[in-house]
């Protein structure tokens, strides 16, 4: 007759581990003998060792005491919907090594490969690293609400890079937004490319058009993004203003009075 750390250690599990399975009701407990010790025979080194086996393979506790009184029908039935689930998990974890592996892969986090490109050609044209990363959590934001349209509207984004007016723009916004001096002159500038680039696009036909247009909340987090980014974002949307612009994010024209 084996005492519970000789059981333990034949079965190859720990004393905890046996006491833990006693409590859930896995594994009978016998009653002491009259030294005051509980001795286990080889029936329970037998149930034990199975324990052990199933839990090893992934089996949860809670199935394995069925799966001990199942016939091998039932058995292998049990076998298969535990099968099943594992395949299931496995799975499951793949995608989050795939998501974990993007976590130092920078701009790629939640956003597609058009995106990153852009990301990389904005980095080409002289875009500093801080006007970058609020450009890609902008993108973020964008990618998260219209997932099937922002592949669409990259290539014409990669075009309007060609713009030397709007290569100057993020030229100056990073200027601004690396420097902790308040660039009112800067802030100017950027407010005068922006409503000449406002106003190409009205004359164009480009400013936002379709349901996209109608859809607030993307434009609000956008304007609320770049203020906490910065908040010099504010005075440069009262900048927008008094051009008679909304702001830069969607930019619609500000009726004038009469």
């Amino acid at each position: 007759m084996l005492t519970i750390g000789q059981l333990a250690a034949y079965a190859g599990v720990t004393v905890r581990a046996v006491r833990h399975y006693h409590q859930i009701g896995l594994l009978p407990e016998p009653e002491r003998d009259a030294s005051g010790y509980r001795r286990y025979g080889a029936t329970a080194v037998v149930s034990l060792i199975k324990i052990r086996t199933l839990a090893d393979a992934g089996v949860p506790l809670s199935q394995i005491s069925r799966m001990l009184d199942a016939d091998a029908a039932a058995f292998a039935e049990a076998v298969r919907r535990i099968d099943n689930h594992l395949c299931g998990e496995i799975e499951r974890l793949e995608t989050s090594r795939k998501q974990i592996a993007q976590l130092t892969a920078g701009d790629s986090l939640a956003l597609p490969p058009e995106v990153v490109a852009y990301l990389d050609r904005l980095r080409d044209i002289g875009a500093s690293k801080r006007m970058v990363e609020a450009e890609r959590d902008g993108w973020i934001l964008v990618a998260a609400r219209w997932p099937d349209r922002v592949r669409e509207w990259i290539p014409a984004k990669l075009a309007e890079l060609e713009n030397p007016q709007l290569v100057r723009l993020y030229r100056v916004l990073s200027e601004i937004f690396d420097s902790d001096a308040g660039g009112e002159p800067l802030l100017a500038e950027a407010a005068d490319i922006m409503a000449g680039l406002a106003e190409q696009a009205d004359s164009s036909g480009d400013l936002i058009a379709g349901e996209e247009a109608h859809d607030d909340l993307p434009f609000d987090l956008l304007d609320a993004l770049a203020v906490e980014t910065d908040p010099r974002a504010e005075r440069l949307r009262d900048l927008m203003r008094e051009r008679g612009w909304t702001g830069w994010n969607r930019m619609e024209r500000l009726e004038r009075p009469d």
